[in-house]
């Protein structure tokens, strides 16, 4: 991502980026979801500093061209929409395996946003007429985000009642949620290529959009998943 952002002429610090990111996560086993807190809070401050010192050398006129200052707050803000994005989001995903039932947990969350996909990209195909948001992602149908609820429900409902010992209705609530991040996330990440002027975000799956393409829905689901089974009993 950070590689795709300097292509479009963003300065992302990612040194610190990459190292807070990593404390993000692992704070997360001792300290919970206090780690996860600091360990974000410490890398946003990072990055902030780190890029007070970078040169930017996108065309601006003088005397902001080449000096540190220039597109300051454009780059600070994306790179503190990545640290959320992916290790802070990422860290809610490391904190579902720690309960005793942390496996059922994942479980929860991994296979029921798969079938949510499956059932978007099934129904979809086969029935899909009613965009839904066009202009953002033609191929998302309003008959494909149905699919995804009725795919996304059974499986939420199936794990974590047998899974993560949970009532029925938590796993309706879960999938209901996860259905719904799942799809905003596929959506936040094509409004991104969009802005940038891309097709695929990543090299390491190419004519899959990249990595992320495979996350970005995963990602945002993680917090769902964790905020409901930790909290709703």
């Amino acid at each position: 991502m950070v590689r795709r952002l300097r292509e479009a002429g963003y300065v992302i610090p990612l040194i610190p980026l990459l190292i807070g990111g990593q404390v993000t996560v692992w704070l997360t086993w001792p300290y919970r979801s206090a780690g996860a807190v600091a360990g974000f809070g410490a890398t946003v401050v990072a990055c902030m500093v780190w890029r007070l010192f970078m040169q930017d050398n996108s065309r601006r006129p003088e005397p902001f061209a080449g000096s540190p200052s220039a597109n300051y707050l454009r780059d600070a803000s994306a790179t503190v929409f990545l640290a959320a994005w992916v290790p802070l989001f990422a860290s809610f995903a490391a904190m579902l395996v720690y309960p005793k039932d942390g496996a059922g947990r994942v479980f929860c969350l991994m296979i029921t946003v798969i079938a949510s996909d499956v059932g978007g990209y099934a129904v979809g195909g086969l029935v899909g007429k009613h965009p839904m948001v066009p202009a953002i992602s033609p191929k998302k149908s309003w008959e494909g985000l149905a699919g995804s609820l009725v795919f996304g429900i059974t499986a939420a409902i199936l794990t974590a009642t047998l899974l993560a010992h949970k009532p029925v209705w938590v796993g309706a609530l879960l999938g209901v949620v996860l259905v719904l991040t799942g799809t905003l996330g596929d959506l936040v990440e094509s409004q991104i290529k969009r802005d940038l002027g891309i097709k695929d975000m990543g090299r390491l799956l190419p004519g899959h959009g990249g990595l992320m393409d495979r996350l970005d829905g995963v990602l945002p689901s993680a917090v769902a998943a964790w905020t409901i089974l930790t909290l709703v009993r």
